[in-house]
């Protein structure tokens, strides 16, 4: 398990690295100067000098990105060309509102993804599973950008129940909940539903059927556990670009987290803060990777005896 560990982290450090290099590498390609940004279009040329020293714009691309990398490991991310604050702080400061979106739509997609699974293979077969299968095929067919207008004109225009936009409570949080769960929701309901419709199949399940246990019971006391390993992968996936900031979603309901800030990065061609919240991201999904690998380890045996093969 040692050795598992190990590997996965050495991995995670080459992809973080990995990951630096081509973010910092594009950074050169943006037809941008970062002095320009700073200083504005009408600069004297003396003024875009001095700040390009300042920056260490006027050193090889390789000393720059020694001197970043350097930084970033100390927990340093520079600083915004348009915003004049840390990039560590900034993140840090959308990381409250991106994280409450995140989880919130993990638990409703999980709820309503196994829910419908559960139903959907308890009549497998029927007419109610078909149709089920259709729903969550149409749910996960439907465009993020556009179910969320979708939503802000039927909830917020019609309705008149929920903000347009933004942060003001609790019910700011369903509109763009909804709009990140639903698709998910059709997702682990069409995984669910092929794992648990193989695993009621299986011998030991016709062992239990056999001994007397009703199709449901059954299905919830021993299939279940099976079916739902391959959502431990997904869902941890899942959870580290939620957190990582679904710009889509945040840029359609105008929430504050660290998609609009990655969004707004762009549109500003901020380039120190568009290598942060990318950099930021690649961290989770990495954290999130070993997470996964070592809760799938656990809760299945067969991959620590591999391992210790």
């Amino acid at each position: 398990m040692f050795a598992f560990l190990v590997r996965r982290i050495v991995f995670g450090i080459l992809v973080l690295i990995g990951t630096s290099i081509i973010t910092f590498a594009i950074a050169f390609v943006i037809p941008a100067d970062p002095a320009v940004t700073m200083a504005g279009a009408k600069a004297d040329p003396q003024t875009l000098a001095t700040i390009r020293h300042e920056l260490g714009l006027d050193l090889p691309v390789y000393l720059q990105y020694a001197r970043y990398l350097d930084r970033a490991l100390h927990g340093d991310l520079g600083r915004s060309y348009v915003r004049r604050d840390s990039v560590a702080h900034l993140i840090a400061s959308r990381f409250p509102a991106t994280a409450l979106l995140a989880i919130t739509a993990m638990v409703v997609s999980l709820v309503l993804g196994v829910l419908l699974g559960c139903i959907a293979t308890a009549y497998r077969g029927e007419a109610t599973d078909n149709a089920l299968l259709v729903f969550s095929l149409a749910l996960v067919s439907m465009p993020v950008f556009w179910l969320g207008t979708m939503l802000l004109i039927a909830g917020g225009l019609y309705l008149r129940s929920f903000p347009l936009g933004g942060f003001s409570g609790p019910s700011s949080l369903v509109l763009p909940t909804l709009t990140l769960a639903l698709g998910s929701a059709g997702y682990y309901s069409r995984i669910l539903h092929t794992n648990l419709s193989e695993a009621m199949d299986q011998e030991y399940v016709r062992t239990a059927r056999g001994k007397g246990l009703s199709r449901a019971r059954a299905m919830m006391q021993h299939a279940m556990a099976n079916a739902l390993l391959p959502l431990v992968t997904l869902a941890g996936l899942d959870l580290a670009g939620l957190l990582s900031g679904v710009v889509l979603t945040e840029t359609v309901f105008n929430w504050p987290g660290i998609g609009r800030l990655a969004y707004e990065a762009i549109f500003n061609l901020d380039i120190p803060l568009i290598m942060g919240t990318v950099l930021f991201s690649a961290f989770l999904i990495v954290v999130a990777n070993l997470g996964v690998d070592v809760l799938y380890a656990w809760l299945d045996p067969r991959i620590r005896l591999s391992e210790a093969g």
